[in-house]
């Protein structure tokens, strides 16, 4: 196998690309949140309620998104290196535009720091909701393979541990066991198949 030099330097992204793709995302998030406070609503407001009495939630969605991408991508960019501090800045500003809703000093710095230490958080353990993955060079493939061979035992040590029996049968168990219940019990047992008829 070829051996290939691995290029660690910063390759910068679309800033306003990634923004406008996660804008749309969000803003789709929270036009189904704007649904459902709209169906919730204890008095008919019909069907542009959705934009009409709740279409905040749309445009705040859409608003925290765009600004976390496009925050993350172009600090990665001016700092040519990808971390967790991208992190949190992108979700520091995102989560400021909580707290310009409740117009406050406190709220904007409360919202933004709550949201980057949380999104810091997520990133840190792995940024999964299904687990941290450790070794990301290693392909997942092999990294299969070998759990497998790890938790893969032979049959002649699964008969000598657990015994034969419950459903675990080795090679020519039906001729030891007839032998065993011969000594034992003197009982002549036919080890081939019994016929049909």
């Amino acid at each position: 196998m070829a051996h290939h030099e691995e290029d660690h330097s910063y390759h910068p992204k679309d800033a306003i690309s990634a923004a406008t793709k996660t804008t749309l995302l969000t803003g789709t998030v929270g036009l189904m949140g704007s649904a459902v406070q709209n169906t919730l609503a204890r008095r008919n407001v019909g069907a542009l309620g959705v934009l009409t009495r709740s279409g905040g939630t749309i445009g705040i969605f859409a608003a925290m998104g765009g600004t976390y991408e496009f925050v993350r991508t172009a600090s990665a960019n001016l700092r040519e290196v990808e971390d967790t501090y991208n992190t949190a800045l992108g979700a520091f500003f995102s989560g400021s535009l909580l707290g310009f809703r409740a117009r406050s000093f406190p709220a904007v710095l409360g919202y933004g720091v709550a949201l980057s230490t949380a999104m810091v958080a997520f990133e840190y353990t792995g940024g999964s909701l299904f687990g941290y993955k450790k070794e990301h060079t290693e392909d997942e493939f092999e990294r299969r393979q070998k759990i497998r061979k790890n938790f893969q035992t032979p049959a002649e040590q699964t008969f000598a541990e657990l015994g034969e029996g419950r459903g675990i049968y080795g090679p020519n168990y039906e001729e030891r066991r007839a032998e065993r219940i011969k000594e034992t019990y003197g009982i002549e047992v036919p080890t081939g198949k019994v016929p049909a008829s």
